[in-house]
């Protein structure tokens, strides 16, 4: 990283609280005497035009996820060209500014931005995705659930305007310090990604019988499970059918009322990573007592999308009443088994894709009942070396969770680094010229290289699900 950045040689206020100091050869103008605000509305795309909805941009970096399928809309859009600067003004904290490389249209939550002879778009794009800048449009917003930030109020903003080759050389400086920013990141991640492989592949071979984690060697004997996809198994162990590990396999509630409860109400999307994730608020007034959930207990997706169905997690225990809804199915482990290594054993991928072959497809989505769930084989061992094992698993997978998050924690000042360095360069707080005049000439290098793998799933400004997490409650 460069770290001999120095500020201005003078400076003068600005006479914005906001952005205070700029250097003496700065100008700040008002936002609309800079740029262009495009309001060009139509209701048909041309075949090569992009489509950019809200939750196709990225948050703080700008890049563009890119929709699939059809592109279908019922209101009208806004036409914009290449090289414009898109900022959604819809939920302004999110930071969703993007400046396109080709023609096309975008969702009315768009202020669509084209730049003049005083400033160049990527300098435009840079200042306005800045933390400044967004914090100041977002401390103007309106409407509690939906806020929106208006034009009157962004028009009238005072922006930072360096002169243009300034700008040429802003651009070009924080252009090469994303890429090393970002090329850092992907790195982490990727290795983010083998440790959690490293921790699946672990758990696998340690459910399956593969090797005993104690020893780290394979069992001393083996028998056929009689199963083709099970294969050999120890010894020792039992092949049973699901159903045999629990006591009981109960539906849950259909949910009604006002969700203004005291009794919390487990819904799909609570059933994450293996683990029941307790929401702060809302629930029903009443319920069974034997629909209430114990410590121990595992709840499965009977319906969900193909790729979340049959996902199992644990329930840990809470201070206040648990319930579960319809679309939960809770099973209540024998006393012969630990609830920990089921859950380990019914979320690995060999159980999770028979399971899933179990599924009914339906109309976006798959139903597994407890029936067609309950007879899939699988092989389990006596419970005190269930605990073994457990034990083992807990202290080889607790240093590999130790190194994930040392590496997510190095991306998240990465990002923060990114975000205060891009800050402090488009209002003038440190001066890159020099430094971007001596950078090497780059060979231009393909996006795709340059994505982060694991991409934070954001609250997206249009409000729908960013992924398959759950379906609409009912029957089915």
């Amino acid at each position: 990283m460069i770290t001999s950045l120095k500020p201005y040689p003078a400076y003068k206020d600005s006479g914005v609280p906001w952005l205070g100091k700029v250097p003496e050869h700065w100008t700040v103008r008002r936002l609309k005497s800079v740029v262009a605000h495009i309001n060009e509305l139509t209701n048909a795309k041309h075949p090569d035009d992009l489509y950019i909805a809200m939750e196709h941009v990225e948050s703080w970096t700008g890049r563009l996820r890119a929709p699939s399928g059809d592109i279908q809309f019922n209101s009208q859009v806004k036409r914009f060209r290449a090289g414009d600067v898109l900022f959604g003004k819809l939920r302004p904290y999110l930071a969703k500014v993007i400046r396109p490389h080709q023609h096309g249209v975008c969702v009315g939550e768009f202020f669509v931005l084209r730049s003049t002879h005083v400033v160049i778009s990527p300098y435009l794009e840079a200042a306005l995705r800045s933390a400044p800048v967004i914090h100041y449009v977002d401390s103007s917003t309106f409407g509690a659930k939906m806020p929106r930030a208006d034009w009157t109020f962004v028009g009238n903003m005072f922006f930072p305007l360096p002169p243009l080759p300034e700008q040429t050389a802003i651009v070009r400086f924080l252009d090469y310090m994303d890429r090393r920013v970002r090329r850092y990141i992907r790195a982490k991640q990727k290795l983010i990604k083998l440790l959690e492989e490293n921790r699946q592949a672990l758990i696998h071979r340690a459910v399956t019988g593969q090797i005993d984690v104690r020893t780290g060697q394979p069992y001393p004997a083996y028998k056929d499970s009689g199963i083709e996809w099970l294969g050999k198994v120890p010894a020792h162990w039992e092949v049973v059918p699901i159903k045999r590990a629990f006591s009981s396999m109960d539906y849950g509630i259909s949910e009604s009322g006002s969700n203004s409860g005291t009794i919390r109400l487990l819904t799909m999307g609570h059933v994450r990573d293996g683990q029941v994730m307790i929401p702060d608020t809302g629930g029903v007034e009443t319920v069974d007592s034997s629909l209430l959930l114990s410590r121990g207990d595992l709840l499965f997706n009977r319906t969900n999308s193909a790729v979340l169905v049959g996902k199992v997690a644990l329930f840990s225990g809470n201070v206040s009443p648990v319930t579960f809804s319809s679309y939960l199915v809770r099973m209540r482990p024998t006393k012969e088994n630990e609830p920990e290594f089921l859950n380990l054993v019914l979320n690995d991928a060999s159980t999770l894709s028979r399971a899933r072959r179990e599924a009914i497809p339906s109309l976006h989505q798959s139903n597994l009942n407890p029936t067609r769930y309950g007879r899939l084989p699988v092989v389990l061992p006596p419970k005190l070396e269930q605990k073994a094992i457990l034990q083992q698993l807990r202290e080889q997978t607790n240093r590999i969770k130790a190194a994930i998050s040392s590496a997510r924690r190095e991306i998240d000042l990465l990002r923060e680094y990114r975000e205060r360095l891009i800050a402090d360069v488009v209002t003038g707080k440190v001066d890159v010229r020099e430094v971007a005049a001596r950078l090497p000439e780059e060979p231009p290098e393909e996006e795709a290289a340059l994505e982060e793998i694991d991409e934070t799933v954001e609250d997206d400004a249009s409000g729908e699900e960013s992924d398959a997490e759950t379906v609409e409650e009912g029957e089915s």
